[in-house]
């Protein structure tokens, strides 16, 4: 069983801290929780609060309450959507789940159907994951690897803008950040 404790601590270093870029389409992220996208999640009222603060956003690491519930965000929204607790090897489970991360559970469960030759319908269904459990581990990730690698050269090249984000997209594909 992969373990969600150390993929989160490795998506939230892959996601960073706070940040508000205003050519993102996401607008104000914290630790990859983009607010025009979750602008119901209950963390932004104590990101609001903490706003007011001197030390701010220095202080939101150190906010108990906002990381448990960045945690819980993370577990209901993408590891469980991705099954990653029926996922057996830690280093596949931590790949699908990053990429969902950063593309959609959709998105994530349809490449890595592709790589184990299922039906890729972006659904973690008892098949795909029988599938990833008996393929060869370090076969999947290169695969994977590749495949996300794809989605970001298709994703720049639909949308040039995005052309600032590719090289850092690849390095989190490649696990070197």
């Amino acid at each position: 069983m992969a373990d969600f404790s150390s993929a989160f601590q490795k998506v939230v270093k892959n996601e960073g801290g706070y940040v508000n870029d205003p050519s993102d389409p996401g607008g104000e992220t914290y630790k990859g929780i983009a607010r025009n996208m979750n602008s119901k999640w209950d963390g932004w009222d104590i990101i609001d609060q903490q706003k007011k603060q001197p030390k701010f956003p220095a202080s939101l690491d150190s906010n108990v309450d906002l990381q448990e519930k960045v945690s819980d965000f993370y577990k209901t929204n993408y590891w469980d959507r991705v099954k990653g607790d029926d996922i057996t090897n830690d280093t596949i489970g931590f790949s699908i789940f990053d990429f969902a991360v950063n593309a959609g559970v959709g998105t994530s469960i349809s490449l890595a159907q592709m790589v184990v030759d299922v039906d890729a319908d972006g659904v973690m269904g008892v098949d795909t994951l029988t599938k990833i459990n008996a393929f060869d581990a370090d076969h999947f990730i290169a695969a994977f690897i590749v495949a996300k690698i794809a989605r970001y050269a298709s994703i720049v090249k639909k949308r040039p803008s995005s052309q600032k984000y590719f090289y850092g997209w690849v390095r989190r594909a490649l696990g070197d950040n």
